[in-house]
């Protein structure tokens, strides 16, 4: 039997746009003639697995279908929420849908995750297929490259869960590794029957009214329109509260892989700069008195470039009316100013520079300095700009 492929695509991605009323979710941003959901629908189209099925809701759907059409995958399922409810509702209302036999694989997948490796992580899929119960779940850890705050992680004892831990301190996570703890990648594994007989018995609110929302739901099309009554009685849980903090029978499969889920301009720019020959045209470089910079992706509302800083050059003091900045320090070692501190940067250390704040890049050293840089605003242009110190005199 094939595995199903399930990708949940219902997260609104605020954490990128934090004060944007209306933003991209993050599985649709167009980050060069690709995007989020664009590769992991190419993902699915592995011969180990079988039609996809994807959970999302109607602000989506549109956007949904021109990726399926796009990606020219005519075979398919689209399950709709109504109401966002948690992860818990959406896997187990696509898990009900009709079609799907009861001792069915499923591989729960997000759709804002970029994975690297891709035959690997199929290959693990595939190899524990044959393990798959009526009671047991598969997660997927990722080993980490660093300690970070901006992920769950879990410990195990032969290959089973022993302990989640949610998105722990930096201090916390490097111990958290050092007992060879994994990131938890939020990807789950497990047949319709386990599902099943977990909300069964942990979440019986949520299996009654899913349940009932998917046997009253209409369907035309290809889609699944969930019953909004039923559904929208069901508890609002993510699926780690609702199962998985409760089921003992948690398998872990270990993976080495390049994994994110560019949660974080700080992640984004990460990805740029390990693919940065991929974008870099010579077209968009541009010199300056303190060294240069060159535009990677002009994205909507947002642009990442690359700050190459000489030795002993120095940017202006300025501020920004129209736009926010990430920093992700990637060579050298820069000295900061963000309106009233002073401090010296590392490699791989991130700075946020709110809109607004006044701020500046020094070089005192004889190594050059690299910055990734994120801009996020609704002008990004180098007008904007206002400039209160600057040795180079081009303060008019």
């Amino acid at each position: 039997m094939k595995i199903r492929p399930v990708i949940l695509c219902g997260g609104a991605g605020t954490r990128l746009w934090p004060n944007a009323k209306k933003h991209q979710a993050k599985q649709f941003i167009d980050f060069g003639n690709w995007t989020l959901l664009g590769k992991t629908l190419e993902r699915v189209k592995a011969p180990i697995f079988d039609a996809p099925i994807i959970s999302t809701n109607a602000k989506y759907l549109r956007q949904v279908k021109q990726h399926l059409k796009k990606n020219r995958i005519r075979k398919f399922k689209i399950v709709l929420e109504p109401a966002k409810r948690n992860t818990a509702p959406a896997i187990l209302s696509t898990a009900l849908i009709k079609d799907i036999p009861n001792e069915q694989p499923l591989m729960f997948l997000a759709a804002d995750h970029l994975i690297e490796k891709v035959g690997l992580f199929n290959k693990a899929i595939k190899k524990n297929q044959k393990k798959l119960t009526n009671n047991n779940i598969f997660i997927f850890g990722i080993k980490p490259t660093m300690p970070s705050s901006e992920f769950g992680y879990f410990l195990t004892k032969n290959n089973k869960v022993s302990k989640f831990l949610e998105k722990p301190k930096e201090a916390k996570a490097k111990q958290i590794i050092s007992k060879k703890g994994y990131w938890n990648s939020g990807m789950f594994y497990m047949r319709k029957d386990s599902i099943i007989n977990n909300f069964k018995k942990y979440q019986p609110n949520i299996y009654r009214n899913c349940n009932k929302a998917v046997l009253k739901a209409k369907y035309k099309s290809n889609v699944y329109y969930l019953n909004k009554q039923a559904f929208t009685k069901a508890t609002a849980k993510s699926f780690d509260y609702a199962i998985l903090e409760k089921t003992k029978d948690i398998n872990a499969i270990k993976l080495d892989i390049p994994w994110s889920d560019l949660g974080s301009w700080k992640e984004i720019c990460k990805m740029y700069g390990r693919n940065k020959k991929h974008y870099f045209k010579k077209k968009n470089v541009f010199h300056r008195p303190w060294g240069s910079y060159v535009n990677l992706f002009n994205g909507k509302e947002f642009l990442i470039k690359e700050l190459y800083v000489k030795p002993k050059g120095i940017l202006s003091l300025q501020k920004h009316h129209h736009r926010a900045e990430h920093w992700v320090v990637t060579q050298g070692k820069p000295k900061i100013t963000l309106d009233k501190k002073y401090f010296t940067m590392k490699p791989d250390e991130t700075i946020f520079i709110p809109l607004g704040a006044i701020h500046r890049i020094e070089n005192p050293y004889k190594k050059p300095v690299k910055i990734i840089e994120a801009q996020v605003g609704s002008i990004l242009k180098e007008t904007d700009i206002v400039r209160y110190q600057d040795i180079y005199g081009r303060i008019k």
